[in-house]
């Protein structure tokens, strides 16, 4: 590959629109874009998601598509009916069966697979704690680390049983936020071990039990570092999540265009700074501008020797080893496999016994 090809595929942009625009395949082919991501302006049904993503994955010059989407369950839910609505993850917490989380997982993925999506940016692994939350709230599977752990590990085995990406969030924890990282950049000021005590707990046996990749929070830690927020701190991508808690895996960024993050940094600058932390993939669901504003940030890095080549194919490595271990051959997805799956009466008798379930 060329720098520009090696660069490209470090990254996963939104686009607008139910049909694949010219521009966007042409995109695609010459800058080896590395994956998109889908929100609901994206979508109008199965047939119509299938055949989008079979025209984007044909445009791929070389590498398949990551093409992801927020399939947590409950109110974070990309697919509307006829998918199934699987009930809240904090809602299996307070069932607390580990074989629904495994089940849910795996329908979720099933159906996922169904359309030719192939990541799933779930599960949430905060820890709930905070009942003012304005962001996680039910999208945890409770306050308790234990039973996050336990059933968001069971959720991702779901969906890694079905060959589907799981990408586990939002890492080193969400869950004590009194701010939307949406819109404002929030602060957790919990001591290094209560961190370890309870929002590192389920991301540590997420690791242990094999998560591919994980998501980043746009929070600052004071105490694991004062200056930068996690996405963008190498203290906390580097050393603690690499080198303390031994990650192996695909780090990917939250969404860049977060006013946590562009108030702050703007896409550019913000792109650079993740992969000058350890970050892998950058992820940017909004406009056309801030995503080509991030391509040439990090190209311009890396002529400059900000960023060296070797950092970027380090990244690159990682992509590629986890393309092919769940995307090759790719996502067995068919319109006669939607018609079996989707929605189907299987799925929704998980979904019913989350929902109903009565202690």
């Amino acid at each position: 590959m060329t720098l520009d090809e090696k660069i490209g595929q470090l990254f996963i942009f939104g686009f607008d629109g139910t049909e694949p625009s010219e521009e966007l395949q042409r995109f695609i082919r010459h800058a080896n874009l590395g994956g998109v991501v889908l929100l609901k302006r994206n979508i109008r049904d199965p047939l119509q998601l299938f055949s989008l993503i079979a025209a984007l994955q044909a445009s791929s010059p070389s590498l398949p598509l990551f093409v992801a989407v927020d399939q947590e369950g409950g109110r974070v839910s990309r697919l509307d009916p006829p998918f199934t609505q699987f009930p809240s993850p904090a809602r299996v917490g307070e069932v607390g069966s580990v074989k629904l989380a495994h089940a849910m997982g795996a329908a979720i993925g099933k159906e996922l697979r169904a359309v030719g999506i192939n990541v799933d940016l779930a599960p949430v692994l905060d820890v709930n704690t905070n009942p003012s939350n304005p962001v996680i709230g039910d999208r945890a599977f409770g306050a308790d680390p234990d039973l996050v752990a336990e059933l968001g590990v069971s959720f991702f085995w779901g969906l890694k049983e079905q060959g589907i990406l799981a990408v586990g969030k939002h890492f080193p924890g969400h869950g004590d936020t009194s701010l939307d990282s949406h819109e404002a950049l929030p602060i957790v000021s919990h001591p290094k071990e209560r961190l370890d005590a309870v929002e590192l707990q389920p991301f540590a046996e997420a690791i242990e039990a094999g998560i591919p990749a994980l998501m980043t929070a746009h929070v600052l830690y004071p105490s694991l570092d004062p200056w930068y927020p996690a996405t963008l701190s190498k203290a906390i991508l580097t050393d603690l999540l690499r080198g303390e808690l031994g990650f192996p895996g695909l780090i990917v960024s939250d969404d860049l265009a977060m006013k946590a993050i562009s108030d702050r940094y703007g896409s550019g600058e913000a792109a650079v700074r993740f992969l000058e932390a350890g970050g892998d993939l950058v992820l940017i669901c909004h406009t056309w501008e801030r995503q080509m504003e991030a391509i040439e940030a990090v190209k311009y890095a890396v002529e400059e020797g900000r960023i060296s080549e070797e950092r970027i194919e380090e990244s690159l490595r990682r992509i590629i080893a986890v393309k092919e271990r769940y995307l090759v051959p790719p996502t067995s997805a068919s319109p006669e496999m939607i018609a079996e799956v989707v929605g189907c009466e299987e799925h929704q008798r998980i979904a019913q016994a989350i929902g109903g379930y009565r202690g």
